[in-house]
């Protein structure tokens, strides 16, 4: 323990001083034909009887004024979704994948704009927006590759005269609503998927970040995507209820994905219920990071940076709750911290070096402020930020002393609040991490091999993250377990998501 009391001395909190950066005006300086205000229904470019504004977090600045579209314009979407299923089914997969490559390449072509685009409307530091876009694009690229692979089943049949063969059919109109923290890629993994497997979507982007998947339906029109098969509804956060009750209650719909919150899914699945849609949800999580003492320190303090400070700590998949084994507790810590210092940086995401951004708004901010006041009223220390900054801004903090009575261990943060519990046995370790109603993502680090299996399999999350802060790839499956949702996205897994099987029976055959 005495190495650690000499930590605290050292560990001085450094004020929060705006920068220059956090107070400059910056332009979005976008092509006019990316940046569109319009919805986008049945390949036209269609008005509301209202707008609302769309705000850069960093500054509070007005972007644009979008489309705020209601229940009228989400049902003409709907029907133009269904009309367009029927000829869009019958085209083959080939056809379906070229367009598809189409739009990827397009995707490509317009990434620094698409990403400037992610900056001002969410925040986001912009090397992190073009790997956003990066990642995105490699959805429309992996399910044009996939739509030419939804095989079916020619099973042995026990009777001589007949055949039986599964068939994988599209199963419909799909209504797709998303985040605002990947506001690119959360709706590619999804209607990449959906448009693969023969599916027609009507997406309802987040109030916060309509622009990027405006952006998407600008270039999908390019692309050739037939009108009605692709189609985006924007609206208020005023009007977001009533528009996602036609989406998910529409009986022309029969599959809903959303990403979101746990509490905002559980409603949806009881509008889908009455009709009995095939859902698909991607909820909430509360990611351990255990670092075991076999760990190489040096890169679980490399994966711990990645997996809580990518995009200000507003990832589904972010880590939530630091485990530290205590013969490393103190070594990581002082590491974590050096780590902090130089690699941190606040700011406008458009400012060069920024690692930083903004939240999404002031509530995310005031959010993360209060876990941190709770922690340290019941104990916890604060060894780097803990201060508010102007608008939206948190400085990245890192939190020692912590318990699992702390609501920064209860609570999915989505922000950049570090918190480090130090624990003793694996045993330990594994009660805490598995002690929640969510399971998304879990991370941890040991090079003991007979140890990785054994927490591997123990984890209670749909994803593991071994000696690796990062996860994501659209090769891979992506989802929960308990209440952080149902069924995958990406790999060949996830355009099972919008099919489903035929049993025929060929009768009739000559023995």
């Amino acid at each position: 323990m005495g190495s650690f009391c000499l930590l605290r001395t050292r560990f001085l909190l450094r004020p929060f001083v705006p920068s220059a950066a956090m107070q400059r005006t910056y332009s979005l300086d976008v092509s006019p034909e990316l940046v569109r205000n319009q919805a986008y229904i049945d390949g036209r470019w269609t008005s509301a009887a209202a707008d609302f504004p769309v705000l850069d977090p960093a500054s509070g600045a007005l972007i644009a004024r979008v489309a705020d579209c209601g229940p009228a314009e989400a049902k003409q979407a709907v029907d133009a979704a269904y009309k367009a299923f029927h000829t869009w089914k019958q085209q083959t997969a080939k056809e379906r994948s070229d367009l598809l490559r189409r739009w990827y390449e397009l995707m490509v072509k317009h990434k620094d704009e698409l990403a400037r685009i992610v900056t001002f409307e969410c925040g986001k530091p912009l090397p992190e927006a073009l790997g956003e876009v990066g990642y995105s694009a490699g959805f429309l690229e992996w399910y044009s590759e996939e739509a030419r692979r939804c095989y079916g089943d020619v099973v042995p049949s026990p009777f001589r005269d007949r055949k039986i063969l599964l068939l994988k059919q599209p199963v419909g109109v799909a209504s797709i609503i998303t985040p605002w923290n990947f506001p690119s890629a959360m709706i590619t993994r999804k209607v990449g998927a959906a448009l693969a497997a023969g599916c027609t979507v009507v997406v309802k982007p987040a109030e916060d970040t309509p622009l990027s998947a405006l952006a998407l339906a600008q270039l999908a029109d390019q692309a050739g995507i037939p009108a009605g098969v692709f189609n985006v509804v924007p609206c208020s956060r005023e009007k977001t209820p009533a528009v996602g009750e036609v989406l998910c209650t529409d009986p022309l719909v029969a599959k809903v994905s959303f990403t979101g919150s746990t509490a905002t899914g559980k409603i949806l699945l009881r509008h889908a219920a009455d009709t009995v849609k095939k859902v698909s949800m991607e909820l909430g999580g509360n990611a351990p990071f255990i670092v075991f003492n076999s760990a190489d320190v040096d890169k679980a303090v490399a994966g711990a940076m990645g997996s809580k400070f990518r995009n200000t700590g507003q990832t589904c998949v972010c880590s939530n709750r630091f485990l530290v084994q205590s013969g490393v507790h103190d070594a990581f810590v002082e590491k974590l911290a050096v780590a902090m210092d130089a690699q941190l940086r606040m700011g406008h995401g458009a400012e060069p070096g920024v690692t930083q951004g903004p939240l999404i708004n002031a509530r995310a901010a005031e959010k993360v402020a209060h876990q941190v006041e709770d922690a340290v009223s019941r104990g916890a220390r604060v060894l780097r930020g803990g201060k508010r900054g102007e608008g939206s801004y948190m400085e990245p903090t890192l939190l020692t002393g912590v318990t699992t009575e702390m609501l920064c261990t209860k609570e999915e943060t989505f922000g950049p609040l570090l918190p480090v519990i130090r624990f003793n046995t694996e045993r330990e370790a594994l009660a805490i991490a598995n002690a929640t109603d969510v399971g998304l993502a879990g991370y941890f680090f040991s090079q003991d091999v007979s140890q990785i299996w054994r927490v591997a399999e123990a984890l209670e999350t749909g994803m593991v993250g071994v000696n690796e802060g990062l996860l994501s790839t659209p090769e891979a499956a992506f989802g929960g377990v308990k209440q952080s949702g149902l069924g995958s996205e990406g790999s060949k897994y996830g355009i099972q998501e919008y099919l489903h099987i035929k049993y025929m029976c060929f009768g009739g055959l000559e023995a």
